[in-house]
């Protein structure tokens, strides 16, 4: 259905519907449930220099309307995501993918995004940095803007696909670390990240989580999502990504009304595995409802006037 058709840096998506890296695997395991091609794409696992156990558990806390993880960016690494888990996607996503990378030092990044870049069946490369700099003190490099910026300008060098900056939503000022990755040549930006957060058991009167604290996520963080996306769309002219707490089709097109262009949807995978399926199917007759004849002309649509 064309009207459901947005352009992300380039490439043409039938619909802006993108499962969120953590959230949906490889793509193959949601293959078994339905056809994952009616997707606009989709950001697999997050995926690192080398493989990686992740934290101990337990690594999973639900809390009201969302939950809170510490997985730990628990992979295979890369050799093993291009040998093994790519091809087992192919066989049943005929679409460019969007691969999820993460690093603990410049170098790491640069290497896993050359590798990656090289593959045909990857159309973008999504940096997430909000990973620890184990050579700036442990840092989130998403949390300073010159780090940011070192991130995306090194690996924008390296490649020749299509570089999108996830940015962590636990900074004061988004805005400023957006500007100096696009400075830098960031083709678009996937925003927010996960928060920061914790339960404690009060039981054992001790932390849920083994790491104590994780990444909270769910419905409870889309206001705060919906609200960082608006003030960096106002800031950059680049393409934005919008995720944190998209439960449904409306969700969707408030997102777009605040600048994104596409929109991935993470925990909502976790608590009911068909919700993109049915926020896509659901997305024309939301569109009817609020008088919206296609969805790239309302890409920001809420900054009118």
């Amino acid at each position: 259905m064309e009207r459901l058709n947005v352009s992300l840096c380039g490439i043409n998506l039938d619909n802006p519907v993108i499962p969120a890296s953590g959230t949906f695997g490889y793509g193959y395991e949601f293959a078994e449930l339905y056809d994952i091609n009616i997707l606009g794409t989709l950001s697999f696992k997050g995926t690192t220099k080398g493989p990686r156990f992740g934290n101990p558990t337990p690594r999973i806390a639900e809390c009201t309307s969302g939950m809170i993880n510490s997985v730990g960016l628990q992979n295979p690494g890369v050799d093993k995501v291009i040998s093994e888990e790519l091809p087992k996607l192919k066989k049943c996503f005929d679409k460019k993918v969007m691969a999820n990378v993460s690093g603990f030092s410049i170098d790491d990044y640069v290497y896993t995004c050359e590798r990656l870049d090289d593959i045909d069946e990857i159309g973008w490369l999504e940096v997430n940095i909000s990973c620890p700099n184990v050579h700036g003190g442990g840092m989130s490099f998403g949390t300073d803007p010159k780090a940011a910026a070192s991130v995306t300008k090194a690996v924008k060098s390296a490649v020749k696909k299509p570089v999108i900056i996830k940015l962590t939503p636990n900074v004061t000022d988004i805005v400023s670390i957006a500007k100096a990755c696009e400075d830098e040549g960031a083709d678009g930006l996937s925003l927010i990240n996960t928060m920061m957060g914790m339960r404690i058991n009060l039981k054992t009167k001790k932390p849920v989580i083994a790491n104590k604290m994780g990444g909270f996520s769910g419905p409870a963080i889309f206001p705060v999502a919906l609200r960082m996306v608006y003030q960096v769309y106002e800031a950059v002219n680049i393409p934005i990504i919008g995720m944190g707490g998209i439960a449904s089709a409306e969700d969707v097109v408030e997102m777009m009304l605040a600048g994104a262009t596409a929109c991935e949807i993470g925990a909502m995978n976790l608590v009911d595995p068909m919700i993109c399926k049915k926020i896509i199917e659901d997305l024309p007759e939301v569109m009817d409802k609020y008088g919206i004849k296609n969805l790239e002309s309302i890409i920001g649509g809420a900054h009118n006037g």
